[in-house]
């Protein structure tokens, strides 16, 4: 799109500001006018949610996209729907946040090392982008992996969607994926290597994604999402609890 960004706090703003794909800009504004019975005394953010954590992050995580009452709601990763309280309960508990909620903007959660983003900015109806959505939104994600990379040792996908969606991204970033292409699933480990050889490896790991579908029905249970996290942290550098 043309658009430079020399640092995290300058994508971040411009993130926020994209009307690239139109049919997440009139979901995302609907859902922000018409809200939910439970929120419909709150201001809703309803614009693109940038990603969340510092610009020397050694660990990234990787979501799918913002919910429409949660990070939509928000203005924050995760920050208000379910996912949220299962992640940031992980994230706090090896040792990654300050507090192991997030539940509004200003509530004063930190990430230790670490920070979050997703292949789409927007939420999506039925949390479902279309292909050409994604690929529209690719280049934020690009922006972010090179900004990153000084730091950047490890990446946790959370799902198949994340996955996919990520590996090209990496691969235009300078990343080497084998072929074939790897496979997504839960506690999928790969070392891949930098076309620069001045650069360091990078790990990517794989996890279900938090949603409820799995987490209220035992099939990503906080122990296996804690494992992988650790595991990632450790990858990274990073100390955990």
């Amino acid at each position: 799109m043309g658009i430079v960004c020399h640092s995290i706090t300058a994508l971040d703003a411009t993130v926020c500001d994209c009307r690239a794909c139109p049919r997440l800009v009139a979901w995302r504004e609907r859902v922000a006018r018409e809200k939910r019975a439970a929120f419909r005394d709150e201001t809703y953010w309803g614009r693109p949610v940038p990603g969340f954590g510092p610009a020397d992050a050694r660990l990234l995580v990787v979501g799918l996209a913002p919910a429409a009452h949660g990070g939509n709601r928000t203005g924050r990763m995760f920050t208000g729907d379910r996912s949220g309280e299962a992640l940031f309960a992980a994230l706090h508990a090896v040792g990654l946040a300050n507090q192991p909620t997030s539940t509004r903007f200003d509530d004063g959660l930190q990430l230790f090392g670490t920070r979050l983003t997703a292949p789409v900015h927007c939420a999506p109806p039925r949390n479902k982008p279309t292909p050409d959505e994604r690929d529209r939104c690719s280049h934020w994600l690009r922006t972010e992996l090179a900004l990153l990379t000084p730091t950047l040792r490890a990446i946790v996908v959370l799902g198949a969607f994340g996955w996919q969606a990520l590996l090209p991204v990496l691969a235009s970033a300078g990343w080497i994926i084998p072929r074939p292409r790897p496979k997504f699933g839960h506690g999928a480990q790969i070392t891949l290597t930098p076309t620069d050889s001045s650069r360091e490896p990078l790990r990517l790991f794989g996890c279900y994604h938090v949603s409820q579908q799995n987490t209220f029905t035992g099939r990503l249970t906080p122990a296996m999402l804690e494992a992988v996290l650790v595991a990632a942290a450790t990858a990274a550098g990073l100390p955990t609890a």
